[in-house]
């Protein structure tokens, strides 16, 4: 990846970075482009409009009591401006070298000193990478195969840190207070930070386990979790690894408490846990240190303004998205709420059917806190929003304080789902937002990733995948008019007659609107005041026709016709992928050669330290609905290889040759790339027996598509009533010789698992 540094001065103008944006999970590489155009929808009244643009992958966003505005970038950047009217952009610290940017892994979460800059204090919360006890960096941003990101894993850790501003407005000094969160696979990474209203600072990690099987450290157990060391593969009942690190609390006295998949509040200024929390008397550091437990990714909380509430967001597994509530973080309880024994209300059946001494406790004692909300995969969350369903991440949190916008709004909850690409608003009743009360806020984002509130009360919203800070703004005055113009035709040879269209340009408040055109693309609109003029145009060339609308109060909006004559020199560079092709079918752990190059009309062919590539998985529902994981970037080369990786079906990895040439204009090529299925047929004796494969359990006889070379949990429910009869019946083998709870690596070919079981009766009990 070339040489970086830990530093902590860099200033980078403004007017620089608003050329380049790197969608989704950027490795530390910025691709110079065009911001795409915002899509997103918003109620009648309200804005939508880019506060901050022109970010590389944007995390997390802060705003400071004396005007500043921080933001995160996921390669380890945190960036700051002196206001929301500032162009320049200053590198606040650069985290980069000690942060591990892979797959979700990055710097994810920011947090402000209230009484800055009197207390000169940032905090940050970064996958650090290193293993527990090491030092970075391990890896760099990426994970070699062996061990492989999604094979036995790449163990990185997670620290929050507090930076201290120097004179000179940026950080002078990186103070860690935590380095824990030991993740063996590239997700449910570490999280947010806030400072409640008691003036402590609270933080979150996530469980750092698979996203494709049933968890529970059985793949070496590389984080060392109990009752045996790293390198060794757990087993049931009593294995204590995996996403079971988030009920660390429940283990048995003397076994290590961990910090995975628990909100934490602790002292700003040393990490320690603060007096009066739960386990204060514990002599666990960790212990002392937690308010809240069982969640899987709590990867956005914040509080509810006026009170002692903290409102987390849990991504789920593969059925239900939560919101927690922890009613007072002050008091003496610790809400556990249940993951991985539970996902929302329900036991979450792969690891149910595994018969893990941590969850079948959980089962019989109870103590779990149910979701105050949740939203299943498959369903709208708001029976008529255009918000897609299947994928689904839970991806913000925040509360309506002090802004203008309409009554129902006052004290709504906001929150966002970065799979679907929306927000929406949980508006209140009888004081508590309600899930009788909820509407789509803000829909057709590019991958929202954090929810705040700003100045003036409105709400914004950090874009990873368009790079940028949005606000929300309402106006019940008037407001300004959307500016549509058509070209027909829009191209075609010289000379070519065109005639234009601004009929489709509207005004929210019904005003009349006028026209004034920019026919030549010379930046002054005075060619025309015509709705519907006509041009000719006699050379080829590419014109940004202009269009603004203006209403009777002067307010405007206006917009881009592009209209191309002949065919005139290109002006971007043009990307060639030679290999591979979409014509590739590949298994997990495959390692596939890339190759490519780049040609450019003013530059001609593209040296490769102008090439850039990443690699992403394309993760789909059943319905066809898919989101994206990037996975790795790969720069300043023309030709490489990579390794597979495993994700559950259906999904399929996309590889795009981004080519940037001299006066930083870039275009990009992308080949989608099918993997290989096999199907895994799943019987019983007697048949109709519950099994469990993933994270979902099924009656047999039932079939599985996988990847080939997919890593695979699978469980036999014992003891259990089989119909037709319902009598009992006990497990006794696996047809492959597994035991009951145990992974298959799928083959290249289809394949039958048989679980066997036996009538339990009087003279032989289950």
């Amino acid at each position: 990846m070339g040489s970086r540094r830990h530093a902590f001065l860099r200033k980078a103008r403004r007017s620089w970075a608003l050329g380049l944006v790197a969608p989704l999970a950027a490795a530390g590489v910025v691709v110079a482009t065009t911001a795409p155009v915002a899509t997103a929808a918003v109620p009648a009244g309200f804005t939508d409009t880019v506060a901050i643009g022109g970010l590389s992958s944007p995390t997390a966003a802060a705003f400071a009591p004396d005007g500043r505005v921080f933001i995160a970038e996921k390669s380890g950047l945190l960036k700051v401006f002196d206001s929301l009217a500032d162009t320049t952009a200053t590198v606040f610290a650069d985290l980069r070298t000690p942060t591990q940017d892979f797959w979700d892994r990055g710097l994810l979460g920011l947090a402000i000193d209230p009484a800055f800059p009197a207390r000169p204090y940032v905090y940050v919360s970064y996958t650090y990478d290193a293993m527990p006890g090491g030092a970075a960096p391990r890896w760099g941003d990426t994970c070699p195969t062996p061990p492989g990101a999604t094979d036995d894993g790449c163990v990185v850790t997670g620290r929050v840190s507090q930076l201290t501003m120097g004179a000179g407005g940026v950080a002078v000094s990186e103070k860690p207070l935590i380095t824990d969160w030991c993740q063996q696979y590239p997700s449910h990474s570490i999280g947010s930070l806030a400072f409640g209203p008691d003036g402590a600072l609270y933080a979150g990690g996530g469980d750092g386990a698979s996203f494709n099987f049933t968890d529970y450290g059985q793949v070496k157990n590389l984080c060392g979790d109990p009752p045996s060391a790293a390198g060794t593969n757990l087993v049931p009942p009593n294995a204590e690894g995996g996403a079971l690190r988030s009920q660390s609390v429940r283990r048995p006295a003397g076994q290590p408490v961990l910090l995975n998949g628990a909100i934490l509040r602790i002292n700003p200024d040393t990490g320690a846990g603060m007096p009066g929390n739960p386990f204060a008397s514990s002599s666990d550091a960790n212990a002392r240190r937690i308010v809240a437990y069982g969640m899987r990714n709590q990867f956005r909380f914040g509080f509810r303004p006026g009170t002692s509430e903290l409102w987390s967001g849990d991504v789920g597994w593969g059925t239900w998205e939560e919101i927690n509530r922890i009613t007072n973080v002050g008091d003496a309880v610790a809400e556990n709420f249940g993951w991985p024994c539970f996902e929302g209300s329900t036991r979450q059946s792969g690891y149910d059917g595994a018969n893990l001494t941590r969850c079948e406790s959980l089962y019989s004692a109870g103590g779990q806190t149910a979701p105050y909300y949740a939203y299943n995969h498959s369903a709208k969350v708001v029976a008529t929003d255009p918000c897609p369903t299947g994928g689904s991440s839970i991806s913000g949190i925040a509360f309506e304080s002090g802004s203008n916008y309409p009554p129902a709004y006052s004290g709504s909850l906001f929150f966002a789902d970065s799979s679907r690409g929306c927000i929406w608003a949980m508006q209140t009743e009888a004081g508590q937002p309600s899930a009788n009360r909820l509407v789509p806020f803000v829909t057709g984002v590019n991958v929202p990733v954090q929810v705040l509130s700003g100045p003036g009360g409105d709400i914004f919203y950090v874009a990873l995948g368009s790079g940028q800070l949005r606000r929300v703004s309402y106006s019940s005055g008037n407001r300004a008019p959307v500016a549509v113009g058509t070209a027909t035709p829009s191209s075609g040879p010289a000379p070519l007659a065109v005639q234009f269209n601004a009929s489709g340009s509207s005004d929210p408040d019904g005003d009349a609107l006028t026209y004034a055109w920019d026919l030549d693309a010379d930046g002054a609109y005075d060619d025309s005041t015509a709705v519907n003029p006509t041009r000719t145009y006699t050379a080829p060339a590419v014109v940004n026709v202009g269009l603004r609308v203006t209403d009777p109060s002067g307010a405007n909006g206006t917009t881009t016709v592009p209209v191309t004559v002949g065919n005139p020199p290109g002006l971007d560079p043009v990307p060639v992928i030679d290999t591979p092709t979409a014509a590739l079918n590949w298994q997990v752990g495959q390692t596939v050669p890339f190759a490519g190059r780049a040609t450019d009309a003013q530059d001609g062919e593209l040296p490769a330290s102008a090439l850039s590539w990443r690699l992403a998985i394309r993760h789909c529902a059943a319905n066809g609905t898919c989101h994206t994981h990037n996975v790795q970037d790969f720069t300043g080369v023309a030709s490489g290889s990579f390794v597979a990786p495993d994700h559950e079906y259906p999904s399929h990895l996309e590889l795009t040759l981004t080519a940037t040439d001299s006066s930083g204009r870039a275009a990009s090529k992308t080949v989608e790339l099918q993997p290989r299925t096999v199907a895994l047929s799943f019987t019983s004796q007697p048949s109709q027996a519950l099994l469990t494969v993933g994270g979902i359990e099924q009656r047999t006889p039932f079939t599985r598509t996988v990847i080939a070379g997919s890593n695979n949990s699978v469980s036999a429910n014992s003891p259990q009533n089989i119909p037709p009869n319902n009598w009992k019946y006990a497990w006794t083998s696996w047809s492959d010789g597994g035991a009951r709870a145990h992974n298959v690596v799928a083959p290249s070919t289809p394949a039958t698992y048989r679980a066997n079981f036996r009538l339990c009766w009087l003279l032989n009990p289950c």
